[in-house]
């Protein structure tokens, strides 16, 4: 059974000035209706916490009625603060986050998938994290970011001054996993990967508190796979659940137990950081957010919504949003009409006072005086998803689904009954906003990156950058590559997968690269080898330069076995350790072109497998 680590990674030294392209920043107006209050000038401005729960449902909180979780310290947000009732976001985690980001719903941002490349948003877009860089703010980030792995697409591009964590969107490793620091270089501290990533959130609030600060933490949880520190899975392994899923024949009740787990530790983590606020007198000036990126990654109670993470359907898409700001927002109070992840960031500059700059108009409206007066009322609005092709649109009252059949959520949150022949003038309008978003929205996005029909996990076709000096360690996963020949990846979820099934010589994996700096670059791949097929030559190539290198020594160790309180899901990867292989250096010509890794001498039954490829510019 799993063990809790006590022990932490020592601090280390942070690299806190980044190199910023000069680019014209344009103050723009909020497309559509603003709720707020012009920004007022103030001596200090408020730090701001944000929280982000990853695969967490609506259902899984007790404010929302879950008798079966104790989240003492996320409750206390929304009691000491105020409750966004009727929260939206989106299916998947990665086009919720560049939806919280940017302002600005995920299609505009280019962002259409959750993997390959195609989780990253457009280097056109500007964050919440540039917004409050730029008025002076610290910034970092720590925990899942999910929005791109490389430079200018890592969040240390991105606004973020400080970045501790893991920039895939699965990671397969929760107990003493391997992170990267500030400079994209991994480093493997003790202990549970919630807890680990707090710690720097928290020597980041204490090493910022006489400035103003931007901290968002990213957790990595309840999403799989399932694992939890023993003490919390003791308080669950065998504990009733009262409150089953919409469809309970497809829940599994030890997931559910593992999931509520994850949510008490991460309850915990909350309240230490929580604490350090107190601790340095911050809480009267910090704002503080809690909210999560879609529906429950498993079949488990949700209030009776129809759907679960991955759909557009109610219970795919509604969270909990939760805000606190003593003596700003009233305490104990809830919003009723509708509102979305899109929405915070200018609910949050205008809350600061801060400028709200950026080039691009945004999809979000700031929901500032709502907050602060939680009884007005508000203009009528719709809140639209999509996922997979299909559209569905929300108004206060009504959603009318993918299929274009039209339910009532005050009173059939199951969608159980179609409301197309007796309410036809709301059906119609809501199919006209639907075409009328999916032609301004979508269309662009489809033609741009959109993957191959019929095929799966096909890299973005947008080139991976290397060789920026500021930032110069580009990883490859395995991830962001394509398989070719008998090649293929560890699991169906390309994230934290790695090749295997490297037994030919016409076999290759393939990364799209765009060289921006010509120069020599030193290149290595992490890599297992069963002992006896060690000493294949392998060839890394770009356009005419060639690096070659030997696999030796071998290395085969074991899969894990410490790592999962319960089997993790059968799409996701088995993980073990890799080793690196230094290949030596090679000289890099500018430009985009295909990174090729093969073999030409093969002594033994396989080649290796690879969990990344990583150049770092040198000269």
């Amino acid at each position: 059974m799993l063990q809790r680590h006590s022990n932490r990674m020592q601090l280390f030294d942070i690299a806190s000035v980044i190199l910023r392209a000069a680019s014209v920043i344009v103050t723009v107006h909020l497309s559509g209706v603003v709720f707020g209050d012009e920004p007022t000038a103030a001596t200090t401005h408020p730090n701001v916490v944000v929280f982000l729960a990853d695969d967490a449902g609506w259902g899984d909180y007790p404010l929302s009625g879950n008798r079966d979780v104790d989240l003492p310290h996320i409750s206390s947000i929304a009691q000491q603060g105020v409750s966004l009732e009727q929260f939206f976001v989106s299916s998947l985690c990665s086009p919720t986050r560049a939806e919280f980001l940017t302002g600005r719903y995920h299609p505009r941002t280019g962002v259409t998938g959750v993997s390959t490349g195609r989780e990253r948003m457009n280097l056109d877009e500007r964050t919440i994290a540039d917004v409050f860089h730029a008025a002076g703010y610290a910034t970092g980030a720590f925990g899942k970011w999910h929005n791109g792995s490389q430079w200018p697409y890592h969040p240390r591009a991105r606004g973020f001054d400080r970045y501790f964590g893991h920039t895939a969107g699965h990671w397969g490793e929760y107990f003493d996993a391997p992170l990267e620091n500030d400079h994209g270089e991994f480093v493997r501290p003790e202990g549970y990967i919630v807890d680990v990533c707090t710690d720097e959130a928290v020597r980041f609030i204490e090493s910022n508190r006489s400035r103003p600060f931007l901290c968002y933490i990213p957790f990595t949880t309840p999403h799989s796979p399932w694992a939890v520190p023993e003490e919390d899975w003791q308080r669950f392994r065998h504990k009733p659940i009262t409150q089953r899923a919409t469809l309970p024949e497809e829940e599994d009740v030890d997931v559910t137990r593992c999931v509520l787990a994850m949510l008490e530790n991460q309850d915990a983590n909350v309240g230490r950081v929580l604490a350090e606020l107190e601790k340095w007198q911050l809480t009267d000036n910090t704002i503080v957010v809690y909210f999560s990126d879609n529906g429950p990654n498993s079949w488990r109670w949700n209030g009776g919504m129809k759907g679960r993470k991955g759909s557009i359907d109610e219970g795919g898409v509604r969270a909990v949003c939760y805000l606190r700001w003593p003596g700003h927002l009233p305490a104990g109070e809830a919003v009723s009409p509708i509102a979305g992840a899109i929405d915070l960031l200018p609910t949050l500059t205008s809350l600061a006072g801060i400028p709200l700059v950026c080039e691009k108009p945004l999809d979000g409206v700031d929901l500032s005086s709502l907050l602060k007066n939680p009884h007005t009322s508000s203009p009528d609005r719709l809140l639209f998803s999509t996922w997979g092709g299909g559209v569905s649109v929300r108004s206060q009252t009504h959603r009318l689904d993918r299929e274009g059949q039209l339910f009532d959520m005050r009173n059939d949150p199951g969608q159980t009954t179609p409301l197309n022949e007796q309410e036809p003038d709301i059906t119609a309008r809501l199919k006209n906003a639907v075409a009328d978003w999916t032609a301004d929205v979508l269309a662009a996005s489809r033609s741009a990156i959109a993957a191959p029909r019929g095929k799966k996990n096909i890299p973005d076709p947008r080139p991976i950058a290397v060789g920026y000096p500021e930032f110069p360690v580009t990883i490859l996963p395995a991830r962001d590559g394509e398989p070719r020949g008998e090649i293929q990846r560890s699991s169906p979820a390309p994230n934290c997968s790695y090749f295997v099934n490297w037994t030919r010589l016409d076999d290759e994996m393939v990364w799209l690269i765009d060289v921006r700096t010509p120069g020599r670059y030193a290149a290595s791949v992490d890599y297992t080898c069963p002992l006896q097929d060690a000493g294949a030559t392998i060839e890394l190539s770009h356009g005419k330069r060639r690096l070659t290198g030997k696999v030796e020594p071998g290395w085969d160790p074991p899969l894990y076995s410490n790592q999962d309180t319960l089997p993790r899901p059968a799409g996701e990867s088995q993980m073990k350790e890799f080793r690196t292989l230094t290949l030596g250096e090679i000289d890099l010509d500018a430009g985009q072109g295909p990174l090729v890794l093969k073999a030409l001498h093969i002594p033994g039954k396989s080649v290796m497998d690879v969990r990344r490829v990583t150049l770092k510019l040198i000269k």
